[in-house]
């Protein structure tokens, strides 16, 4: 059988270890050629030569995604050595964990341009390659995009502020790319992924490598997700959220109205809230907002 991608040209960032590196290799395995980014030069080149070592094709690009211009210019990389630009996996991202009221500016604008800047502008610059072909070809085009958030967003992760928001807003980047390109071919989805990396080494420091058999917090647990929502049998696939994590998958839904106060009068006055909102919160558990950590259970309701 074809591979799923073959003909296709995808960019993976963050791609030179871990997770992005699983991801890249996945994709040339399903046929595609790939642009290897990283910010470190030897192991996105190491990375790339892996995929060619396997048979496939790549090349290795080094750089900072946040940086709008060269996030410009990997988008031309591929344009130009691969023969196009199908698939973009937005992957790259760093961690400065600690707790909000200890955070430092530079950790909190550290993280958000890496993981939401840099998120946006290869999503900007390939959304704008795929709308113009639309355009010049008359209907849809090809264009497919796997967004990488976190459980950390979903559970309001107390010590990860920074994190936390970074990877709410790529959520926020995933469903309004999603909404606003579907017309001219675009899918975009995100996954948040539980993985042992590099970056998270200190997270799972206490969650030890099974003596036997696969990991549950391999890497290869979350690569063949990726590829299948970039290939043509995901079409219908388009502005979800998916956890993925030990061989399960798991779909998020979207919030729903808990409970709705409609005011007696022409508008509500503070004390008729405190009325209407007061016993409702009293009989809540302090635990019960709007942070769902029990999706960490990894259960259905």
């Amino acid at each position: 059988m074809t591979p799923s991608l073959t003909g296709r040209a995808a960019i993976v960032t963050g791609a030179g270890r871990g997770l992005g590196r699983a991801e890249a290799l996945e994709l040339a395995r399903q046929g595609a050629a790939v642009v290897v980014n990283d910010h470190d030069p030897e192991i996105a080149e190491a990375s790339a030569a892996d995929i060619v070592k396997a048979g496939g094709q790549a090349v290795a690009s080094a750089g900072d995604v946040s940086d709008f211009a060269y996030a410009e210019s990997l988008t031309r990389l591929a344009i130009e050595q691969l023969g196009s630009l199908d698939i973009v996996v937005n992957n790259a991202g760093i961690l400065r964990d600690r707790m909000v009221f200890s955070m430092s500016e530079q950790e909190w604008d550290d993280v958000l341009r890496v993981h939401a800047k840099g998120h946006f502008a290869l999503t900007r610059h390939a959304t704008a390659y795929w709308r113009d072909r639309s355009k010049a070809e008359g209907g849809p085009v090809y264009g497919r995009i796997v967004n990488t958030s976190s459980e950390a967003f979903l559970a309001g992760a107390a010590g990860q502020a920074n994190y936390a928001a970074a990877k709410a807003a790529i959520v926020g980047l995933t469903t309004a790319t999603a909404n606003g390109c579907a017309r001219y071919g675009i899918r975009a989805n995100a996954i948040c992924p539980r993985a042992r990396t590099k970056m998270t080494e200190d997270v799972f420091a206490g969650f030890e490598a099974p003596a036997e058999g696969m990991d549950p917090l391999a890497v290869e647990h979350v690569a063949p997700l990726v590829a299948y929502l970039v290939s043509p049998a995901a079409d219908k696939v388009n502005g979800q959220v998916f956890v993925v994590h030990g061989g399960m998958v798991l779909l998020m839904q979207r919030p729903v109205v808990e409970e709705r106060w409609d005011s007696t009068q022409e508008t509500f006055t503070v004390g008729e809230l405190e009325t209407a909102l007061g016993p409702y919160f009293a009989g809540k558990a302090p635990s019960e907002n709007f942070s769902a950590t029990d999706v960490l259970s990894m259960r259905r309701r």
